[in-house]
């Protein structure tokens, strides 16, 4: 991943590992506590967001509106591993990587979640992790659009420019699916930067990516009428929008032609 640079995060230990967190988000300290889903129920502040190895938890408690997201394993390792993973270093825990990534992104003026917290525990040769992000309120997935057949023309434009806005600044979203697309009549975000990185632009990587949203819109039934009206209605004018807000971002030669 490209050199993030320094952010004004806090770096605060704990008894068995450290909390890195966003004081203008979180105060001047945070609560270990606060990664905790029961913490927030028993105050009547914790709200359920999804099921399964994703699954989140929305915290509303005063000023703080708030996405909470413990890390666990898919596939067939978590039944190994469950939501251990091995440890190498502080740097190197996917709560810290993410944080990290997510700063450069907001800084960069990107539709992406601000980070709040990131945690580690660490026992041993492994650690276990948590994030909490900032609520983007008033959104709903790209996944909720299409079940609820609203995933029309003009919204798979934005849905295509708005994903290359983040290609063309390298970002590689390692889960770019339907879930992990989020939509607002002003913008289009991209949430879940798990094993994200940040890369120099190419067509080769940012084609290869997109395309896995492409799955993930199959796979929930987008091409339910058959997967020429699919292209034809969908994924036509997302691609063609994804790849015109790409070509507009790629340098210029001084005669005004771009680079291959």
């Amino acid at each position: 991943m490209d050199h993030l640079p320094p952010s004004t995060a806090i770096l605060q230990p704990t008894a068995d590992g450290a909390v890195l967190f966003d004081p203008a988000l979180a105060g001047a300290a945070f609560d270990p506590a606060w990664f905790e889903p029961v913490h927030w129920i028993e105050r009547g502040s914790a709200q359920p967001l999804g099921a399964g190895r994703g699954a989140t938890t929305r915290v509303v408690d005063g000023r703080r509106d708030w996405v909470l997201r413990h890390y666990r394993r898919g596939g067939m390792v978590a039944a190994l591993l469950g939501d251990r993973y091995l440890w190498n270093g502080a740097e190197r825990t996917r709560g810290f990587v993410e944080f990290r990534l997510l700063a450069e992104l907001v800084r960069r003026g990107l539709h992406a979640p601000a980070p709040v917290a990131a945690r580690y525990r660490r026992r041993g040769a492994h650690y276990r992790a948590d994030l909490v992000t900032r609520t983007i309120s008033g959104t709903q997935t790209l996944a909720e659009r299409l079940r609820h057949g609203s995933l029309d023309t003009a919204l798979a434009a934005r849905v295509g420019a708005g994903i290359a806005e983040f290609h063309a600044a390298g970002v590689f979203h390692a889960d770019l699916n339907a879930h992990n697309v989020l939509v607002d009549p002003r913008a289009v975000w991209l949430i879940d930067f798990d094993r994200g990185v940040l890369r120099g632009p190419a067509r080769s990587w940012q084609t290869a990516n997109l395309m896995r949203l492409r799955r993930s819109l199959l796979k929930l039934g987008a091409a339910a009428d058959g997967e020429a009206a699919f292209d034809r209605g969908v994924w036509g004018p997302l691609a063609a929008a994804w790849e015109q807000r790409l070509d507009a971002t790629r340098p210029q030669t001084a005669a005004g032609s771009t680079r291959g």
